[in-house]
């Protein structure tokens, strides 16, 4: 089995830093041309990325800029075959019932509404055409209940698998698939990390949390022809956390 993207286009929004990086570079190192999309990049990110790759700014929670940075790409490239909705956010830390309005709707802006805006612009730009793959990355808090502070980020991420599913009964053959990690080293969980990550590892199963490359690499092979009958379902890449067991010692 071959996993490779030669030839094909992506579009990565929060492609700066952490996971959406190193989708990024693995795309490119498997082939695909990258459209590298962030709030706050820049020609640093493309250090040591080995494949033709090109960056654009971009808020992403702007629903002007998704057209926009769509059409570039295709501009650039010639085309787009991959889109992986990255980008988000999360403002608010505390109990639900504490969160205020602006702190609900900037979460739900980035984290769901800003997925949806970006699908439609593919959609309607190349999709609609010539069936491509969509990849949201959601989080394993979306399929748990959470008592420490991330409920309304769960309840965005909760709601992202939902929209996985439905679109992809929806816009087929389009492939649409959701990858819901569990703690990743990165600077967006940094205070999960610095704080608890040590405790947390110690109870996974494989006994370490996971890098922004295991993500990278399953979202590869997701968006890869290998993968070309997967569609409608989110998987879960967590060093095996939510089996409820700590494993052999």
């Amino acid at each position: 089995m071959e996993v490779s993207l030669k030839g094909k286009v992506a579009l990565v929004t929060g492609a700066s830093r952490g996971i959406g990086l190193a989708i990024a570079k693995t795309f490119a190192e498997s082939g695909a041309s990258v459209m590298m999309v962030s709030r706050k990049i820049d020609e640093s990110a493309m250090e040591g990325i080995d494949g033709e790759v090109a960056i654009r700014p971009a808020n992403v929670g702007d629903p002007t800029a998704a057209a926009d940075v769509v059409r570039e790409t295709i501009e650039k490239f010639g085309r787009l075959d991959i889109l992986v909705n990255n980008a988000a956010t999360n403002p608010y830390y505390g109990p639900t019932m504490g969160v205020d309005e602006s702190r609900y709707d900037k979460t739900f802006q980035i984290n769901l509404k800003a997925p949806l805006q970006w699908t439609q612009a593919a959609y309607e730009a190349s999709f609609k055409k010539s069936p491509g793959v969509i990849i949201n990355i959601a989080s394993v808090g979306g399929l748990r209940t959470d008592g420490g502070g991330l409920g309304i980020y769960n309840l965005t991420k909760a709601a992202l698998i939902h929209f996985t599913r439905q679109l992809a009964s929806e816009i087929g053959p389009n492939r649409v698939i959701g990858i819901a990690p569990g703690l990743v080293k990165t600077d967006f969980a940094g205070f999960l990390v610095e704080n608890f990550g040590d405790k947390i590892a110690a109870t996974v199963p494989l006994k370490r949390l996971g890098e922004p490359e295991d993500i990278a690499n399953l979202a590869t092979f997701l968006a890869s022809d290998a993968a070309s009958w997967i569609t409608g379902e989110t998987y879960v890449i967590d060093g095996g956390a939510g089996l409820g067991t700590s494993g052999a010692s």
